[in-house]
């Protein structure tokens, strides 16, 4: 039996101004505002998905080169750049929450790791006060498309897909994908510019 064909998403990328009211939202409601805003910016740095987020370890983190370690669907797992700013926020957070080495970097402050209940709580928190955001269904998810859209824009297609974490093989885009995969120097010269602030691997 022939699969169903999927229908285009209606994710897109948000104007600045409208990352920025969502941001605003999280950072002075709810009862953590602190560790919701530190999880919105790791989607938009890093244009991660909510898994790689929740399965982030204080060992997953380098500072010297300011890298953490995602592991996402499919198994798959890159270093993805972040800026030194946000290093130090992750490092505070891990070491305030009592989060192990070993064991999820983002907590409560009763020190129990978060679920996906705390995307779901935060969406819905952000939409009862940015109507538009519960009439389109934002997501987390759309500040992966936010990330990549810029980077793509600015960088490239390969850049863009390298930040995205996609798999090496060329699949739907062409095999010339796989002999123009961007490294990661490139990758991070792509955050430096997203967050203006100079990278150690840029």
């Amino acid at each position: 039996m022939a699969k169903p064909r999927r229908l285009p998403s209606t994710r897109r990328a948000l104007a600045d101004a409208r990352l920025a009211a969502i941001d605003e939202v999280a950072a002075s409601t709810g009862d953590d505002p602190a560790s919701d805003s530190l999880l919105l910016r790791l989607h938009t740095e890093t244009a991660c998905r909510r898994g790689g987020a929740l399965a982030l370890r204080p060992v997953d983190l380098d500072p010297d080169q300011c890298l953490i370690l995602l592991r996402e669907k499919g198994e798959t797992v890159r270093w993805q750049p972040v800026s030194p700013t946000f290093m130090r926020y992750l490092q505070r957070h891990a070491e305030q929450r009592h989060a192990t080495e070993t064991g999820p970097l983002f907590r409560y402050r009763s020190g129990q790791p978060i679920t996906y209940r705390r995307y779901d709580h935060l969406c819905v928190r952000i939409g009862e006060r940015l109507p538009w955001v519960h009439a389109q269904q934002i997501s987390t998810h759309w500040l992966r498309h936010t990330t990549l859209t810029s980077v793509e824009r600015n960088f490239g297609y390969a850049i863009a897909r390298a930040y995205a974490g996609h798999s090496g093989s060329a699949g739907d885009a062409g095999t010339t994908a796989t002999y123009v995969r961007a490294t990661i120097h490139e990758v991070a010269a792509g955050l430096a510019a997203l967050t203006s602030e100079p990278h150690p691997l840029a």
